[in-house]
């Protein structure tokens, strides 16, 4: 079942891009930080709505964090940028779907080795199913969904973007 389309998809990640920069109000540099590959996606989708719209004194970076969703210990998470250039600067962890939150809390790792300002989490759809102390700043749609129910997003690639739960 189609949960989100094309339009509603974008009209999200607008309001997401708003938040962020109010938010970050002031700030130089603010990276965005895209989790593998479809929250390294929905990152440059805000980015895109994020440099028309962000005051010419505010540079927009965008990076990846790289870790296995399905074993995070197996090997340590990392970010594409050096610690120095993530200091003292907020950064938001960006992912498509947070469900008990633990690739996010293990997304925080490399982070800690560089002192950001503030880190900050943005997501396009956030499930209920909390087991690790992580709370979204920025979310698309919240859902309360079962265990069983899989969230699928198409924010990559040819045609147009959705979400579905099936």
């Amino acid at each position: 079942m189609q949960i989100l389309n094309d339009r509603q998809i974008r009209q999200k990640i607008k309001r997401i891009a708003i938040e962020i920069l109010e938010h970050n109000f002031g700030e130089a540099e603010i990276i965005l930080a895209g989790m593998n590959n479809n929250g390294l996606g929905f990152a440059q989708l805000l980015l895109a709505e994020l440099t028309p719209i962000a005051p010419k004194n505010t540079a927009i970076l965008l990076t990846r964090i790289r870790l296995n969703p399905a074993n995070p210990v197996e090997y340590d998470p990392t970010i594409e940028l050096p610690a120095e250039a993530l200091r003292d600067k907020p950064v938001i962890i960006v992912d498509d779907v947070a469900n008990t939150g633990r690739t996010i809390f293990y997304a925080v790792q490399p982070l800690l080795k560089a002192l950001p300002k503030k880190v900050e989490v943005a997501v396009l759809i956030d499930r209920k199913h909390k087991s690790f102390p992580v709370k979204a700043d920025y979310v698309g749609l919240s859902l309360a969904t079962t265990m069983r129910d899989n969230i699928k997003v198409n924010i990559s690639g040819d045609g147009e973007m959705a979400v579905f739960l099936q």
